[in-house]
């Protein structure tokens, strides 16, 4: 591991806080280690409004790069229905609820049931 850059689990615990203490809804975890290479986790969490998900983006590359040392790239901050914040081993997508509902990535990237097999 480099000098201070932060674990993914320590990435993950900052990234649900910061969540948490702003407001964000319906907030879900995904462990994909060992699904995929792109990242560890995966963050699912809803704004209830456009403003609301941008200046959620906005405060979580914040504190990401403040305390953490973390440079994210966000795509999709304008528009605020759908904001994608990359910080390396954890990627967070914040939503409107229209639009988490329309893509249902859970689904995706949750486990299958013995039902969905």
């Amino acid at each position: 591991m480099a000098q201070g850059l932060p674990t993914a689990e320590t990435l993950l615990a900052a990234v649900l806080e910061t969540l948490s203490d702003n407001k964000a809804e319906d907030i879900v975890q995904i462990d994909l280690r060992g699904k995929t290479a792109v990242c560890d986790y995966m963050v699912i969490a809803s704004g209830r409004s456009s403003r609301q998900v941008a200046a959620l983006s906005e405060k979580l590359a914040d504190e990401l790069k403040q305390n953490h040392g973390v440079l994210c790239t966000l795509e999709g901050k304008g528009a605020g229905d759908w904001v994608l914040i990359d910080a390396g081993d954890v990627v967070i997508h914040v939503f409107r609820p229209e639009v988490r509902e329309f893509y249902q990535l859970e689904k995706m990237w949750a486990p299958m049931t013995a039902a969905q097999a």
